[in-house]
């Protein structure tokens, strides 16, 4: 080396120079690789990102060959810059030099490659991994004897070794959803978010409620009866005996409404059209029952407490909606559940589940406890309220505008108050 001109010695300073910044731009670039995207890319058949997934595969081994290179290159670059001060200014500008050489070397060969590398991940991932991997070939019995050094080290200090489990959780899962942006429109977000939310929710929270479920009674009157199946807005309905906790079976009405005009069509004929009932023990997850739902080919089901009592009914639809939204339309016999006020209220039925209402207003009424409105207004008074009663509700105004004597059937909600600001409440 002492042969080389002083120019040719300045050439070999910045080559080794360059050559350090490609090796840190390459470290930081290939660890800060998005590897959900780059098994895609790999899967995908890009060369290029199954080099990489094959090098982060052993990131001891990739590590090894980038620090090998990279020390290589600044040790030589050091003995380099040695070199020109002592030809050009002597011993004196040693210290100078070693200055000057370590704030160019951060500057040029740390800080802004591995800025670059950080923000442009996959641009220069790539390109490196094409260059790493016979690299990593050609030096491959020293890198794996420094590893080894290193591994056996890091054993005696109790350092565990295996990789770590890169799945991710259901709230890192809902995290990564909202951060998608652009990538995912916001339709899909939702149903996205939607569906990792299932899993939370049981029947119960879901499921038409006893008192509002639509059902035939083969007690009642033929001609009453036959009035039901013609009026009903279900294309399902339970058929009992006397009580709803007694029912024999499932009538589907595309099977019956050509037979009611039919001489001879009577409850004996209804009865034999009836399919098995299928339960459902309250409780049950909601993502379980969709399954059991789909196994058993059902779009029904009857949800029952620990004594076989009937608490309400489910369908797939119902659960659908959880995911996609309402696409329904509202039955006409029932009205609407909730309608504007004039004042920029909502005047909501008691028996509306709290999910409906959190789902259709973008409001956020607590769910964990009683699963309608009356019932989480009777839970915050603890009393039955007559009309005109105000309460404060999780932060909305509600004013009690019907009810009976075990429940409110009407109560008008107003949107939650803004807070005041701190300086405001003081």
């Amino acid at each position: 080396m002492s042969d080389l001109s002083t120019g040719a010695l300045f050439g070999l300073l910045g080559l080794l120079i360059l050559l350090s910044a490609l090796f840190s731009a390459s470290e930081t670039a290939m660890m800060a690789l998005n590897r959900y995207r780059l098994r895609h890319l790999a899967e995908g058949g890009r060369p290029a990102a199954r080099l990489a997934q094959r090098l982060l595969e052993r990131p001891d081994r990739l590590l090894g060959v980038i620090l090998l290179g990279n020390n290589f290159a600044n040790i030589a670059a050091s003995s380099v810059a040695t070199l020109i001060t002592l030809r050009l200014y002597g011993d004196a500008a040693i210290a100078a030099a070693a200055g000057l050489l370590t704030v160019v070397v951060l500057i040029f060969a740390e800080v802004a490659p591995k800025t670059v590398a950080a923000l442009h991940p996959e641009r220069i991932a790539f390109p490196a991994a094409v260059v790493l991997t016979p690299l990593l070939t050609l030096v491959y019995p020293l890198v794996w004897g420094i590893n080894a050094v290193a591994n056996l080290f890091l054993r005696a200090l109790g350092v565990p070794l295996h990789r770590r489990d890169e799945r991710l959780s259901s709230d890192e899962l809902r995290t990564v959803v909202r951060e998608a942006g652009g990538m995912i429109p916001k339709a899909h977000q939702r149903m996205l978010l939607h569906i990792l939310d299932l899993e939370k929710i049981t029947v119960n929270d879901i499921m038409v409620p006893r008192s509002a479920i639509e059902a035939i009674d083969l007690n009642d009157d033929w001609e009453d009866i036959l009035a039901a199946l013609t009026t009903s807005h279900h294309s399902r309905l339970p058929v009992y005996e006397g009580s709803l906790d007694k029912v024999v079976g499932v009538l589907h009405l595309r099977n019956v409404l050509h037979l009611i005009q039919r001489p001879g069509f009577d409850k004996d004929a209804l009865r034999a059209l009836l399919r098995a009932p299928y339960f459902i023990p309250e409780g049950t997850p909601v993502t379980q029952e969709l399954l059991n739902m789909q196994a058993q080919k059902r779009r029904f089901g009857l949800v029952v407490d620990e004594y076989g009592d009937i608490q309400g009914l489910v369908t797939v639809e119902e659960i659908l909606e959880e995911i996609v939204g309402e696409f329904t339309t509202p039955s006409p016999a029932l009205g609407d559940e909730i309608r504007p006020a004039p004042d920029g209220g909502y005047l909501i039925a008691g028996s509306t589940p709290i999910r409906d209402i959190n789902r259709k207003l973008h409001w956020q009424l607590p769910t964990d406890g009683p699963k309608t409105l009356n019932g989480l207004i009777l839970e915050y008074l603890e009393d039955i309220p007559e009309p005109g009663t105000s309460l404060m509700l999780a932060g909305h105004p509600v004013e009690i505008l019907q009810a009976t004597g075990n429940a409110v059937k009407v109560a008008k909600v107003m949107p939650p108050l803004k807070r005041e600001n701190d300086a405001a409440q003081d």
